[in-house]
């Protein structure tokens, strides 16, 4: 029994300060229980929130509430954040088997699922999670990124790809009350873009959209929206699904209306256009001397049942740039078994899995990386309670931690290096980010922030290491 008569507090690590970490730490702390809980929550960034910061839009109208939820429970003081720790290389599996009692690993699922196709190796076919890095100011991806093509393709029909179709197509200057880091903006601005594709393999009423998602496409300033009647295709299981879930109803309403609109009279034609294909399967992404030229589909047709099966007809499509946005897919952890087919931890409700099948104890999964990449961001909050769930069930047989003092660990980072972060820190660069956007705005212009890019300077900025910029 291991910790069952201990008189201090159980000691949990959290890799992975996300929603998923987030809600993990709140649930553990919130929980019914007659022991006290000491949590420390590490982040591979120097800056909290995962996904949240690094993998959504930045003109999303969700972020800023998700967000301000994540930083209550943060900014209640109860869990401590550590940031700019990388599991793996900073910190180890047997570093936190000495400091801890329990681990909960919640790093997510950030690269982007393959594509197999002729061509996918191409120069201008492209990760869909490669670009969102991009466009969101990841600290580990390049500053640049090529966008010279006029005509572009983005593979999927779930919300990351409405994400890319939209940042695409939508015109610099109308992000600009976002927080857009500079160099993002400098890019988008100079692209010359006119035409975004979108294709889908089923039909309108299969999409994996959400109904908020699909409306943002139509709140883009001169973009217009183009359909095609030929993929407006029903089946018996289309039916149902419209007749039976309101979601679907939404969606499919809103998809039709935009088909049935005609353009005002004597309206200037708008200078960009995003397409919506449906029932289009890819075979092959085309090149010329190495590079995209275009990309080749199979047309569909519904079977019945809401799946689709091959008519033979090829269509192709000039294309000079392709994004595949068919999914996101887990990475693997040192030290921490891998389903490398599903992209996750094995595990059984949470409990990781060796490779015997059974649990290890201590160690812990939740959100993407427990599940897959599926669902949307508040489903992990599910996740959450089941893993919490199970660790206060082994709550007494947890192997108990050689050193739990609350210094041991930051003692450690410090003696390799480690110029980790803090909520005070992040604190700190939140404010700065803000003064940036205050110092960015006009009287036309109102920013409420620009986000901080280099590694460096976030965590000079979080630990006051260096002048501020002015």
């Amino acid at each position: 029994m291991a910790n069952s008569a201990s008189s201090r507090p159980l000691r949990v690590a959290i890799i992975g300060a996300g929603p998923a970490g987030v809600y993990a730490a709140d649930i553990l702390t919130k929980a019914e229980r007659d022991f006290e809980v000491s949590i420390d929550l590490f982040e591979a960034y120097p800056a909290p929130y995962g996904l949240i910061r690094y993998g959504v839009a930045p003109d999303h109208p969700r972020i800023k509430g998700i967000v301000k939820a994540l930083h209550k429970v943060l900014d209640r003081g109860d869990i401590r954040f550590l940031g700019n720790v990388t599991y793996g290389r900073d910190l180890f599996l047997s570093d936190i088997r000495s400091f801890y009692d329990a681990v909960i690993f919640s790093t997510g699922a950030i690269k982007d699922a393959p594509l197999n196709v002729p061509g996918v190796e191409l120069e201008g076919s492209y990760g869909a999670a490669d670009f969102v890095s991009w466009y969101d100011g990841n600290p580990d991806v390049p500053r640049e990124w090529p966008l010279e093509a006029r005509e572009v393709a983005v593979i999927g029909n779930g919300n990351v790809a409405l994400d890319v179709a939209r940042m695409l197509s939508k015109h610099a200057d109308d992000l600009l009350v976002t927080e857009i880091p500079e160099n993002v903006y400098q890019g988008l601005k100079a692209s010359p873009v006119t035409d975004v594709h979108i294709f889908g393999r089923r039909g309108p009423a299969q999409v994996k959209f959400t109904p908020l998602e699909l409306r943002e496409l139509s709140h883009s300033r001169d973009v217009e929206i183009i359909q095609y009647p030929e993929d407006f295709e029903f089946d018996a299981a289309s039916d149902e699904a419209i007749r039976t879930n309101n979601q679907v109803k939404t969606m499919v309403n809103t998809m039709t209306n935009w088909l049935a609109d005609e353009p005002e009279e004597g309206a200037k034609p708008a200078s960009r256009r995003l397409h919506l294909h449906f029932l289009h399967s890819p075979v092959e992404i085309q090149g010329t001397d190495g590079k995209v030229s275009g990309m080749r589909f199979e047309r569909m047709e519904l079977d019945g049942t809401g799946n689709v099966r091959g008519t033979g007809e090829m269509i192709d499509y000039p294309l000079q740039a392709v994004y595949r946005a068919i999914g996101y897919f887990g990475s693997e952890l040192p030290e921490v078994g891998f389903d490398p087919r599903r992209g996750v931890i094995p595990n059984q409700a949470g409990r990781v899995a060796g490779a015997d099948g059974e649990p290890i104890p201590g160690l812990y999964a939740t959100g993407w990386i427990k599940r897959g990449p599926v669902g949307l961001i508040g489903h992990t909050k599910g996740d959450a309670l089941e893993t919490i769930g199970c660790l206060l069930e082994d709550k007494d047989t947890l192997p108990p931690a050689e050193n739990p003092s609350e210094d041991a660990v930051t003692s450690l980072l410090e003696s390799r290096g480690v110029k980790y972060t803090t909520w005070a820190g992040w604190l700190k660069l939140d404010a700065h980010e803000v003064s940036l956007g205050a110092a960015a705005s006009t009287d036309s212009l109102s920013r409420e922030r620009v986000k901080v890019v280099p590694r460096d300077e976030m965590v000079a900025v979080s630990t006051n290491s260096q002048e501020l910029p002015a």
